[in-house]
């Protein structure tokens, strides 16, 4: 398994406050993404001149606390590797058993039992 992208990703249910605190820090929407995982995530992709990156992701789903999640995007290339390393290593999966799949990506949100948070991603290719 090989990991494609990391960094950090801030999962609320309110992302324009975050996005313009981040643009007053220099970072710029690269992409947004709307309709993920049946309707529920908004995906925003922001990247400053250092090439430094944060996705803040916006969700109408219950959270597991009163508050944002601070968690770490990790892009992979093999999904199910990386699922079960995680799993291997105590995480659960916050959607209980569901994978969010789309025509172009597979994701989960994992939760380890100290609370680190893992979006695990993996983008699909062509002929994927």
């Amino acid at each position: 398994m090989k990991i494609t992208t990391f960094n950090p990703q801030i999962v609320t249910k309110n992302a324009e406050p975050l996005v313009l605190l981040f643009e007053e820090l220099g970072f710029k929407k690269r992409h947004e993404m709307e309709n993920i995982g049946e309707k529920d995530f908004t995906g925003i992709r922001m990247k400053d001149e250092n090439g430094f990156c944060i996705d803040i992701a916006q969700t109408d789903s219950e959270l597991p606390v009163d508050r944002d999640i601070m968690a770490i995007r990790m892009n992979v290339d093999d999904f199910d590797e990386a699922y079960g390393l995680l799993l291997s290593r105590g995480f659960k999966n916050f959607y209980g058993d569901k994978i969010i799949e789309t025509p172009v990506s597979k994701s989960a949100m994992m939760m380890s039992p100290t609370g680190l948070q893992i979006n695990l991603i993996q983008h699909m290719k062509k002929g994927e």
